[in-house]
Protein backbone atom coordinates (compact mmCIF):
# COMPACT_ATOMS: atom_id res chain seq x y z
CA UNK A 1 0.00 0.00 0.00
CA UNK A 2 2.79 2.51 0.76
CA UNK A 3 6.66 2.50 0.18
CA UNK A 4 8.31 0.47 3.34
CA UNK A 5 11.69 -0.42 3.78
CA UNK A 6 12.78 -3.46 4.03
CA UNK A 7 14.58 -3.56 7.74
CA UNK A 8 12.18 -4.39 9.95
CA UNK A 9 13.52 -2.12 12.68
CA UNK A 10 12.37 0.88 9.87
CA UNK A 11 9.21 -0.08 8.24
CA UNK A 12 8.81 3.13 6.68
CA UNK A 13 11.53 5.01 4.50
CA UNK A 14 12.16 8.50 5.79
CA UNK A 15 10.40 10.11 3.13
CA UNK A 16 7.19 8.31 3.79
CA UNK A 17 8.55 8.67 7.53
CA UNK A 18 8.08 12.42 6.89
CA UNK A 19 4.84 12.66 4.75
CA UNK A 20 3.02 10.62 7.58
CA UNK A 21 4.43 12.77 10.19
CA UNK A 22 3.09 16.55 8.19
CA UNK A 23 -0.63 15.03 7.88
CA UNK A 24 -0.41 13.31 11.37
CA UNK A 25 -3.03 14.90 13.99
CA UNK A 26 -1.03 17.81 16.04
CA UNK A 27 -2.24 16.68 18.99
CA UNK A 28 -1.42 13.16 18.81
CA UNK A 29 1.58 14.39 17.28
CA UNK A 30 2.52 16.42 20.28
CA UNK A 31 1.69 13.79 22.67
CA UNK A 32 3.77 11.42 21.09
CA UNK A 33 7.17 13.45 20.74
CA UNK A 34 6.46 14.18 24.54
CA UNK A 35 6.76 10.75 25.16
CA UNK A 36 9.96 10.53 22.97
CA UNK A 37 11.47 13.18 23.89
CA UNK A 38 13.27 12.17 27.46
CA UNK A 39 14.79 9.65 25.67
CA UNK A 40 16.69 12.05 23.24
CA UNK A 41 18.66 13.70 25.73
CA UNK A 42 19.48 17.48 25.45
CA UNK A 43 18.18 18.93 22.28
CA UNK A 44 19.69 21.78 20.28
CA UNK A 45 17.65 23.80 17.84
CA UNK A 46 19.03 24.71 14.64
CA UNK A 47 16.39 25.91 13.53
CA UNK A 48 12.64 27.46 14.37
CA UNK A 49 11.01 29.31 11.92
CA UNK A 50 8.13 29.96 9.21
CA UNK A 51 8.85 30.71 5.64
CA UNK A 52 7.55 30.69 2.13
CA UNK A 53 8.25 27.66 -0.16
CA UNK A 54 7.55 26.99 -3.93
CA UNK A 55 4.88 24.69 -5.08
CA UNK A 56 6.59 22.59 -7.87
CA UNK A 57 3.56 21.36 -10.03
CA UNK A 58 4.05 18.98 -13.36
CA UNK A 59 1.54 20.02 -16.50
CA UNK A 60 0.21 16.56 -17.53
CA UNK A 61 -0.21 17.58 -21.05
CA UNK A 62 3.53 18.92 -22.08
CA UNK A 63 5.06 17.00 -18.98
CA UNK A 64 6.58 20.16 -18.02
CA UNK A 65 7.14 21.33 -14.01
CA UNK A 66 5.69 24.83 -12.90
CA UNK A 67 5.73 26.46 -10.06
CA UNK A 68 1.83 27.24 -9.21
CA UNK A 69 2.93 29.83 -6.12
CA UNK A 70 4.06 30.34 -2.71
CA UNK A 71 3.30 28.16 0.42
CA UNK A 72 3.46 29.55 4.38
CA UNK A 73 5.17 26.52 6.09
CA UNK A 74 6.39 26.14 9.79
CA UNK A 75 9.83 24.68 9.77
CA UNK A 76 11.70 22.90 12.44
CA UNK A 77 15.53 21.16 12.52
CA UNK A 78 16.91 20.00 15.92
CA UNK A 79 20.30 18.34 16.57
CA UNK A 80 20.17 15.69 19.33
CA UNK A 81 21.28 12.41 20.49
CA UNK A 82 24.23 12.29 17.70
CA UNK A 83 20.83 12.61 14.86
CA UNK A 84 19.10 15.31 13.64
CA UNK A 85 15.55 15.49 12.92
CA UNK A 86 13.31 18.07 10.49
CA UNK A 87 9.79 19.02 10.50
CA UNK A 88 8.40 21.21 7.82
CA UNK A 89 4.23 21.53 8.25
CA UNK A 90 1.64 23.54 5.87
CA UNK A 91 1.10 26.99 8.18
CA UNK A 92 2.51 28.73 10.72
CA UNK A 93 2.39 26.23 13.76
CA UNK A 94 6.28 25.92 14.66
CA UNK A 95 4.70 23.71 17.81
CA UNK A 96 3.88 21.25 15.05
CA UNK A 97 6.67 21.51 13.37
CA UNK A 98 9.01 20.71 16.38
CA UNK A 99 7.33 17.84 16.99
CA UNK A 100 7.30 16.45 14.06
CA UNK A 101 11.20 17.24 14.18
CA UNK A 102 11.25 15.05 17.66
CA UNK A 103 9.79 11.99 16.52
CA UNK A 104 12.00 12.66 12.98
CA UNK A 105 15.03 12.17 15.29
CA UNK A 106 13.76 9.68 17.80
CA UNK A 107 12.74 7.69 14.94
CA UNK A 108 15.94 7.85 13.17
CA UNK A 109 17.62 6.03 16.47
CA UNK A 110 15.15 3.35 15.78
CA UNK A 111 11.48 2.97 14.85
CA UNK A 112 10.39 1.84 18.69
CA UNK A 113 6.72 -0.12 19.01
CA UNK A 114 5.02 3.41 19.94
CA UNK A 115 6.63 5.05 16.94
CA UNK A 116 5.37 2.17 14.42
CA UNK A 117 2.29 2.22 16.17
CA UNK A 118 1.77 5.98 15.64
CA UNK A 119 2.62 5.89 12.15
CA UNK A 120 0.55 2.50 11.01
CA UNK A 121 -2.31 4.53 12.79
CA UNK A 122 -1.87 7.68 11.42
CA UNK A 123 -1.26 6.34 7.69
CA UNK A 124 -4.43 4.23 7.91
CA UNK A 125 -6.16 7.13 8.85
CA UNK A 126 -4.39 9.36 5.70
CA UNK A 127 -5.15 6.69 3.22
CA UNK A 128 -8.76 6.86 4.52
CA UNK A 129 -9.34 9.90 4.00
CA UNK A 130 -8.01 10.45 1.11
CA UNK A 131 -10.39 7.57 -0.66
CA UNK A 132 -12.92 9.32 0.31
CA UNK A 133 -11.88 12.74 -0.49
CA UNK A 134 -10.96 10.46 -4.20
CA UNK A 135 -14.78 9.19 -4.39
CA UNK A 136 -16.09 12.52 -3.65
CA UNK A 137 -14.27 14.19 -6.58
CA UNK A 138 -14.99 10.84 -8.88
CA UNK A 139 -19.13 11.56 -8.04
CA UNK A 140 -18.56 15.10 -9.63
CA UNK A 141 -17.21 13.94 -12.85
CA UNK A 142 -18.65 14.80 -15.78
CA UNK A 143 -17.97 12.66 -18.90
CA UNK A 144 -17.92 15.23 -21.72
CA UNK A 145 -18.56 12.69 -24.62
CA UNK A 146 -21.74 12.03 -23.26
CA UNK A 147 -22.96 15.26 -22.05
Amino acid sequence: MFDQADDPAHPFDHARLLDVLARADADRLATLAEEVLTGLGPVEVVQSRTGLVMLPMRDTVQGTDFHLGEVLVAEAHIRAAGTEGYGMVVGRDLNRAMAMAVVDAAASLGQTPEIRAFLLREASIQTATDTDRLREVEATRVDMETF
